[in-house]
């Protein structure tokens, strides 16, 4: 890798930098003293870039000077000009008022004796004390040489503080994410903005090849102008194009650079591979290039252990909603109502208030709700007529029987769950089982299950009866508001109807009998 030294880094990040001039300005009483300045200077380049001469020949003048270019690279400050300090208070006011420290401050005097030159150096923030008779050619060259290359090295550590506090910035928001996607879309904002480039699209895909063989190309981070996350995400948002040039740099196992594309390829695990595609809407440099190699292959690896526990979380997920399924086709039940149960449940965790983290694990500990009935004989759960009394109590039991089989764990969505088998029974007027709980004792995860459950099995089709119609399904819920359910409950299972119906014509019930 070529390492820039800090002025090549400079003009790298900034093109523009490379045709720039560096400001000098001249603040003196003496027009002579500006007219030999710039005549022994005005061919000078330092880093390839040219001098710009600013004049002022009074303190006051000076100062609009500095309110005017706030880039002033080196400043010559008379000490005498409209009064003997002239110049030393216009300096207390560029470093004070206006805050400028980066600007070097050569103070020239023409009478040495007046102000002593220790006195002014420990006394004042400049750069050089120098008596004009003193900056011979050779001499005021040097000095402009050093006191620009030193304006220049301060830049870069302005810019690199400034970055540094993007950065810090940067991962406040990536730390929050909550998903991979968002993850992912936080990673690539950011480092546009650190690296100050224009892209108009950014594409970080991975291929895994799997235990048996089977490639699956992932999307793990995108982020542009023709990204659109509303509707999906995953790879058939790639354009054709991109997608093309993505499968064949995979194929080619190599990085490809062009005007306005930078493909990255990286092998980072021995079934996995990765790549980081750029479109760039003005030129890039290799400098950035550069650094969006370290960056993707550096994050792709972060990329990959979060997607390979996402994954096993989704995986979780998944098993969470099929143990659910297959506890109602135990019961007598065949349909999606789980599932259905799981979307409902969200919606109205999020209706009433709660936090998406809540009503995502409520999502998916919705169906351990019935978990207890695989400790209930076949022979009830599957008894056509009505249960008699010892039946029915047996039947209660499985709301202590799933409580006791969740409550030990220390998973979030298994202690939502123990909660919610044990509590979705009761009623808000402490009627319900098995403990007789009244109101807000009952626990809010599972007054939600509570309604969404007799809404959802009262609107599917079962062995024993047919769905109800949607209005005698509001008339039956409005009408134990205060009894069975909880008042807010209800009001807010009635406002989510339609979405309700939604869910129902997208999951539907799948019944034989």
């Amino acid at each position: 890798m070529k390492f820039l030294k800090p002025a090549d880094a400079a003009t790298a990040i900034n093109p523009q930098l490379m045709v720039k001039p560096w400001k000098v300005a001249i603040i003196d009483d003496e027009e002579q003293v500006h007219a030999v300045t710039q005549m022994v200077l005005k061919n000078t380049k330092i880093d390839e870039q040219p001098l710009a001469f600013l004049n002022a020949h009074s303190a006051a003048d000076g100062l609009r000077l500095f309110q005017d270019h706030p880039d002033i690279a080196l400043a010559f400050i008379d000490v005498v000009m409209e009064s003997d300090e002239a110049g030393l208070e216009l300096i207390h006011k560029i470093r004070n008022q206006l805050n400028n420290h980066s600007t070097r401050i050569v103070l020239r005097t023409g009478q040495p004796g007046s102000s002593p030159e220790e006195t002014v150096i420990r006394t004042y923030d400049i750069n050089d004390y120098k008596s004009k008779t003193e900056l011979t050619d050779t001499k005021l060259k040097t000095c402009v040489y050093s006191s620009i290359r030193s304006y220049r090295d301060i830049l870069t550590i302005e810019t690199s503080k400034r970055g540094m506090q993007r950065v810090i910035a940067a991962s406040d928001s990536v730390l929050r994410s909550q998903t991979l996607y968002q993850f992912g879309n936080a990673i690539l904002n950011h480092t546009i903005q650190l690296l100050n480039i224009k892209t108009a699209e950014m594409y970080l895909v991975s291929r895994h090849v799997d235990l048996f063989g089977d490639a699956e190309l992932i999307l793990l981070a995108a982020t542009g102008d023709k990204v659109k996350l509303n509707n999906q995400w995953d790879t058939e948002i790639l354009p054709a194009d991109v997608r093309a040039a993505i499968e064949e740099t995979l194929e080619k196992k190599e990085s490809a650079v062009t005007d306005d594309i930078f493909i990255g390829y990286y092998h980072t695990h021995e079934k996995t591979q990765s790549v980081l595609y750029t479109r760039f809407r003005e030129p890039h440099n290799s400098l950035q290039d550069e650094i969006l190699k370290l960056f993707a292959a550096n994050i792709t690896l972060i990329f990959q252990n979060l997607y390979s526990r996402e994954h096993t979380q989704e995986t979780q997920k998944e098993l969470l909603l099929i143990l659910g399924d297959a506890i109602e086709q135990r019961s007598k039940e065949t349909g999606a109502h789980v599932r259905r149960v799981a979307l409902m449940c969200e919606l109205m965790a999020l209706k009433l208030g709660q936090t998406s983290e809540y009503a995502e694990t409520l999502k998916y500990a919705s169906p351990l709700h019935d978990i207890g009935k695989i400790g209930i004989p076949e022979t009830i759960l599957h008894k056509p007529g009505k249960l008699t009394d010892s039946e029915w109590e047996t039947m209660k039991t499985h709301a202590l029987i799933g409580y006791e089989l969740l409550k030990d764990s220390t998973r979030t969505i298994a202690k939502m769950g123990a909660r919610i088998a044990l509590s979705h029974h009761e009623h808000w007027d402490g009627s319900g089982y098995p403990k007789g709980l009244k109101g807000e004792a009952i626990p809010l995860e599972g007054r939600i299950v509570a309604i969404i459950d007799v809404i959802d099995a009262l609107g599917s089709e079962r062995a024993y009866k047919k769905p109800w119609q949607e209005n005698d399904i509001i008339h039956y819920v409005s009408e134990r508001s205060g009894k069975q359910f909880d008042p807010a409950m209800v009001d807010a299972a009635l406002s989510l109807f339609e979405h309700f119906r939604e869910i129902r014509i997208n999951f539907p019930d799948h019944t034989s009998h």
